[in-house]
């Protein structure tokens, strides 16, 4: 059984399941290569439009995998950076995927699995999930998950909850911007169909450009270097040929071509 399921349909939407139900979609380091070389190859690829993340079964993922925990416990320090560093650029790989991402937050979500979670653009949680960054609880740091933890719900609640490892609901994870949306479980796929749905309603290209921007402005003072910056990407916008065909299409009431 594949430890990772990808689905496909017409519009150019694909889902990664994590599907290893009976370990809870916990990951080790053979599942986190598979997911960087899918994340790399459907961010190469130009039918893909929106990418789906989500577990099979009653979870999302329960983060590391125990066994996996257990081998690593006897590495080197090289061989543990190395094997962190897995973890790292993988993350990083779905946090710059030229394409939107949406994370289908099924179920219980620990640990490393709510870097997942942050490193994608948009998540929609069930109102049944659960979470807890609780790496500090085992004598452990959630460390290559900081940086898009700390993004997504600012350096205060990451101190609380990085250092409590205290688990907390769907709806704190909405207050705290951990998540953006919850729904009750009967209208949890139609609340992700109305987020792809709206994600389909782009243009590809502007929305991998869009992704860069933010990730090149965000945390920066408004130098004339930035403002430099911003006006060169509008400019080269309103000249590309999404750009043209998009304000052509408005102007002549029209959908455009790159909307499904």
């Amino acid at each position: 059984m594949s430890a990772v399921l990808l689905s496909h349909d017409a519009r150019g939407v694909v889902t990664v399941t994590l599907n290893r139900p009976e370990r809870r979609n916990a990951f080790d380091d053979a599942l986190i290569r598979e997911l960087d070389r899918i994340f790399a190859k459907l961010g190469r690829d130009p039918a893909v439009r929106v990418l789906v993340l989500t577990g099979a079964g009653q979870a999302f993922s329960a983060g590391a995998d125990i066994n996996w925990m257990r081998r690593v416990a006897g590495y080197s320090k090289r061989e543990n950076r190395a094997d962190a560093m897995g973890l790292a650029r993988m993350l990083r790989r779905l946090d710059t995927l030229p394409k939107p991402t949406v994370a289908r937050v099924n179920g219980a979500t620990y640990a490393g699995a709510i870097g997942l979670v942050c490193a994608c653009d948009i998540a929609v949680a069930a109102a049944e999930a659960t979470f807890a960054i609780s790496e500090v609880r085992l004598g452990l740091l959630p460390a290559t998950i900081a940086p898009y933890v700390t993004a997504a719900v600012g350096v205060r609640q990451a101190r609380r909850f990085n250092l409590s490892g205290e688990a907390f609901s769907a709806d704190e994870a909405l207050r705290i911007g951990l998540v953006h949306k919850v729904a009750a479980l009967a209208q949890f796929d139609a609340a992700i169909e109305g987020t792809v749905a709206a994600l389909l309603q782009g243009a590809p290209g502007a929305q991998g450009k869009a992704k860069r921007m933010i990730a090149a402005v965000a945390g920066k003072p408004v130098t004339p270097a930035v403002m430099g910056r911003t006006a060169d990407a509008i400019a080269e916008a309103r000249a590309s040929p999404e750009g043209r065909e998009g304000l052509a299409a408005f102007l002549e009431k029209r959908k455009p071509s790159f909307r499904t």
